[in-house]
């Protein structure tokens, strides 16, 4: 059962008013507030605990890398990983899937060879590939999806072919909001022999992620979007690829020995964590899955399924709304339109009333070019918001939808 008052006092930011009302956030799949006690656990690390990490002998940079690695085995424990070495931090799940298309094209991409994605992926799950297979003469694959916003499987098992090196795709979609069937994905993946890399950025804060129930070979995903603050990210790799792939970036931590004549590489997961981390960003990412632990991962999936609900039944009576994205196994997303009008116009109408949503394209414009429009307005959930926020932003689209008709 949520305590939703209890949760939200944890949150100083939603007693904010804009405009002269009571701010409502819904713009979570951009990124979470952030609640009391990880705001502290960053503070206290830059009042009482600032140092450098693993290269020093003094108290503060002990205990520093004590806590370091201690996040490090909550994230392991988290997702369920099997080693805490298969834990590599970064800034966020773009820079993660960037360290896995750089280093893993250069090993292994070759003229020819093909990489399969979705045509639901956000910018961050293309782009990093598309890079990699120019350097490489590769080329990319793409999964088509229905118009409710489901991949087609049938197509996708159609894409494989003795070129086929790796599958990228999202857990949950962005925009869409679907939970796509990544156990399966990862099945017909591997019956090629194919690894499979997992965009966890919109499932990580919604879903229970179990990895080696899963058994994918990379999932990434970001601190900011799981109630941590910004800058501190995962890469989780099964250690028999992180062994194979080269490091990404050179310099402090990755090496074990340089000379000018070569270099040896650390061991993992330090291969792949060249230069100063972000290290007090790292501890307050512990904070937070402990206060998502603290209410329940399931708890949370089963109330956020009830606002995405209630907000879907609600916006559907209002008439004239067209929502993208009605999978039958979704998260807590809704992009719609209001008739034909622009996105920018409702979400600036809607900013005037208080409420924040997000506008645009989300980073996913083949999504938008196959709706044939120019963007959405998306409004997203998380465990602090509640019914009556979702009544006043039903009202305010009541109110503004004949300035937009």
């Amino acid at each position: 059962m949520i305590d939703i008052e209890k949760i939200r006092a944890q949150f100083k930011i939603l007693d904010t008013t804009v405009y002269g009302k009571p701010l409502i956030y819904f713009d979570n799949a951009a990124t979470t507030q952030k609640p009391e006690c990880v705001i502290n656990a960053l503070a206290d690390y830059y009042r009482t605990l600032n140092s450098n990490i693993h290269r020093g002998a003094h108290y503060l940079s002990s205990e520093a890398t004590d806590r370091y690695e201690q996040t490090r085995e909550k994230v392991r424990a988290f997702i369920n990983a099997s080693k805490k070495e298969e834990i590599v931090f970064t800034r966020g799940t773009t820079e993660s899937i960037n360290l896995v298309a750089s280093s893993f094209g250069r090993e292994f991409l070759h003229q020819g060879d093909e990489v399969i994605i979705s045509g639901m992926e956000h910018h961050s799950n293309i782009v990093p590939w598309q890079l990699a297979c120019e350097q490489k003469g590769a080329s990319l694959k793409v999964i088509p999806f229905s118009g409710q916003g489901v991949l087609d499987l049938d197509s996708y098992k159609s894409l494989f072919s003795d070129k086929t090196r790796i599958v990228a795709v999202n857990h949950v979609s962005n925009t869409l909001g679907t939970v796509n069937p990544i156990a399966e994905i990862i099945a017909i993946a591997h019956s090629h022999g194919v690894p499979v890399l997992i965009d966890g950025a919109q499932s990580i804060s919604h879903l229970a992620v179990d990895v080696q129930a899963l058994d994918c070979d990379f999932y990434c995903f970001s601190g900011h979007k799981m109630y941590a603050p910004m800058g501190i990210g995962v890469l989780y790799g099964k250690e028999e690829w992180l062994d194979k792939l080269p490091p990404y970036q050179g310099g402090g931590e990755m090496i074990k020995d340089v000379t000018f004549e070569r270099t040896t590489y650390n061991e993992l997961p330090f291969k792949f964590e060249a230069g100063t981390p972000s290290v007090g960003d790292t501890l307050a990412l512990k904070t937070a899955i402990e206060f998502m632990q603290s209410i329940g991962i399931e708890n949370i999936a089963a109330y956020e399924q009830q606002l995405l609900d209630y907000a879907t039944q609600r916006l559907n009576d209002i008439g004239g709304i067209r929502i993208f994205g009605n999978a039958p196994h979704k998260t807590s997303v809704i992009s719609f339109l209001i008739g034909n009008a622009h996105p920018y116009d409702t979400g600036t109408l809607l900013d005037k009333l208080g409420i924040a949503v997000r506008t645009g394209h989300h980073c996913t414009q083949p999504i938008m070019d196959r709706y044939g429009i120019p963007g959405t307005v998306r409004a997203s959930f998380a465990v602090y918001n509640t019914t009556e926020e979702i009544d006043a932003f039903i009202n305010a689209i009541i109110r503004i939808k004949p300035m937009l008709d």
